[in-house]
């Protein structure tokens, strides 16, 4: 016994010889509220992270009487400063820019000293989407530069396949080309390094529907991540069980999703169950991943009933994650309803405001629609986008298996966040060009407080943008492909998940153009999917081409053992039907 206290003395005494000092603080916002999950960095630890805890408050070990501590939050100025470790210290945060963040209207895409047209909506039914504006095409020599934001967002495709699957034209709104690109999860040619963030590759075909043109497609393939080494999970389920949920494709759908997504967790897993119908409810406290039975009861039990107090429960839900926060974990909220949120606080701009300030705290939200007439998708993109995370339309349980089972990664782990591309054209090689989808909002043209936000993007997944580009005579050929000047150079832009610094990379695009028959069989059948949008959105556009040349593109480059490829050409069918049906005259 004795051996063991002398034992016991000496490492206490080794480790105060390394460790004299215990610096205690708590971090606040101006309002005196705690700031969790921000990042911490003493100049004696180097580059090692810590993060504030509960209510901002954090404890770290160190040998140094004064040290230099750094705090950092997005949202937040970052804030560095002295520090006598002996003492408690109590540091604020101040908001970024707070008059400016108050108003800031965020777009989809942006390009310098361009003026938009506006138009009309074109549909208001019991559906909501937001009205967007097509990106025009662009002079190259008085606007080169244009920048996107990335996501993995497709809730656009299945929201459509629904819409003709009951033989009614999707509102054009509903049409976001860009996801419905993000649907098939393309990949160009094999990842080359499997330890970068992102694989940059770019490729030109000549245009399907003008052969004056040709498109300019941007890949970016991101990390996946291996699924037994990623960091545990702290999901809260937030699940609406208002009276309009109350039919098969809403609830009912909604359980079948949850409980095949339970059947991936681990024992280091966590997860936690709210649901608002009547009153808001913690129907479950987090339950480890391993007992998994007791979670697929609680989602049996599950019952439509009372109106839908959202913002309440959103409240609620990110409480919830908050008081379960896992240190570098992934911290989710998984939002699923048909977004009818008719208590409380109702509006768009509310609930955003609400994700917003949510969002700071490093928990991020995926949200989940589901339903016919009802639906609202435009509420559901704002706070997707907000919520710093992604949004999917559930219009089967084939739909809810792809998105939680077999895509269950790029769902729920993000590898990089704030990612967004900047396109620089060659205006000696381009002389117009036109971003493919990636519509802006038309509440946002014009503002003068507009911005470029950039998305999230999930594990492994493929990304694919198109440019419709107009070449300078004789300048992008295939006997020019092998020119040394590029046609564009790409820097791209994110945040690891666990550095608030943003990291850049910058690409070129090169000349390699080459015929149609010999490209990729993944990008003609990319083309075929603008194609398919462009119709279904009836844009001005659609005029170049029919829909017997799209099938004709389609059912060329489909690949036939790949069941997403022959559903899509049944889709063609449909909407062919559809847009060309004759009216009847009495």
């Amino acid at each position: 016994m004795r051996q063991f206290s002398v034992t016991l003395v000496l490492l206490l005494l080794y480790k105060l010889s390394f460790s004299q000092y215990y610096l205690r603080g708590e971090l606040k916002d101006e309002k005196g509220q705690g700031l969790q999950g921000a990042r911490i960095a003493l100049f004696s630890k180097g580059t090692y992270p810590y993060y504030t805890g509960a209510s901002g408050a954090f404890g770290i070990p160190t040998n140094l009487k004064v040290d230099t501590i750094t705090f950092s939050l997005e949202g937040y100025d970052t804030l560095k400063t002295a520090v006598v470790t002996k003492h408690v210290g109590s540091f604020t945060l101040k908001m970024t820019n707070r008059k400016a963040a108050s108003t800031t209207v965020y777009l989809s895409s942006f390009t310098k000293n361009l003026h938009f047209n506006h138009t009309e909506p074109t549909r208001d039914d019991g559906e909501t989407y937001s009205s967007t504006l097509e990106n025009p095409i662009v002079n190259a020599k008085d606007n080169p530069e244009t920048g996107f934001a990335l996501h993995i967002d497709k809730a656009s495709y299945s929201n459509i396949r629904r819409f003709l699957n009951l033989k009614e034209k999707p509102p054009p709104d509903a049409v976001r080309i860009e996801e419905m690109l993000n649907y098939f999860n393309f990949k160009i040619k094999p990842e080359s390094n499997q330890q970068k963030t992102f694989v940059f590759n770019s490729n030109i075909t000549p245009c399907a529907w003008n052969p004056k043109n040709q498109l300019l497609f941007i890949n970016l393939q991101a990390r996946k991540i291996n699924l037994d080494k990623t960091p545990p999970a702290n999901l809260v389920f937030l699940i609406d069980v208002s009276g309009s949920m109350d039919t098969p494709n809403r609830l009912p759908l909604l359980k079948s999703a949850f409980k095949l997504l339970v059947e991936n967790l681990r024992s280091k897993d966590f997860v936690s169950i709210v649901t608002y119908g009547d009153q808001v409810k913690i129907l479950l406290q987090p339950t480890s991943g391993d007992r998994k039975q007791k979670i697929i009861e609680s989602i049996e039990g599950l019952f439509p009933d009372g109106a839908t107090p959202g913002a309440s429960a959103i409240k609620t839900a990110y409480s919830v994650a908050r008081g379960n926060f896992i240190v570098n974990g992934n911290n989710r909220v998984i939002l699923a309803t048909d977004g009818d949120f008719n208590v409380g606080q109702s509006s768009e701009k509310e609930l955003e405001e609400i994700i917003t300030r949510e969002s700071k705290t490093g928990i991020y939200l995926t949200c989940l629609g589901v339903g016919v007439g009802n639906y609202k998708d435009s509420k559901l993109e704002t706070l997707a986008k907000k919520g710093k995370g992604n949004f999917a339309y559930l219009d089967n349980e084939k739909e809810a298996e792809k998105v939680l089972v077999e895509e269950f990664a790029q769902t729920l782990y993000t590898i990089a966040s704030n990612v967004f591309l900047n396109v620089r054209f060659n205006a000696d090689l381009v002389k117009e060009y036109r971003l493919i989808g990636f519509d802006n909002k038309k509440t946002a043209i014009g503002d003068k407080n507009t911005e470029l936000e950039g998305g999230e993007v999930g594990s492994g997944h493929s990304l694919l943008a198109a440019f419709e580009i107009t070449p300078l005579e004789n300048s992008i050929s295939p006997s020019a492909s092998s020119s040394e000047q590029n046609i564009a150079s790409v820097q791209l832009s994110y945040k690891l998940a666990d550095n608030v610094d943003t990291v850049k990379e910058v690409y070129e695009s090169k000349q390699n153009l080459l015929p149609l028959n010999k490209c990729d069989s993944a990008l003609r059948f990319a083309s075929a999917i603008i194609m398919f949008g462009t119709l279904l959105k009836q844009s001005p556009y659609s005029k170049e081409f029919t829909w017997d040349q799209l099938n004709s593109l389609a059912s060329a480059s489909a690949n036939p053992k790949n069941l997403l490829h022959k559903e899509f050409i049944e889709l063609i069918s449909k909407g062919k039907k559809v847009y060309t049906k004759k009216r009847k005259i009495d």
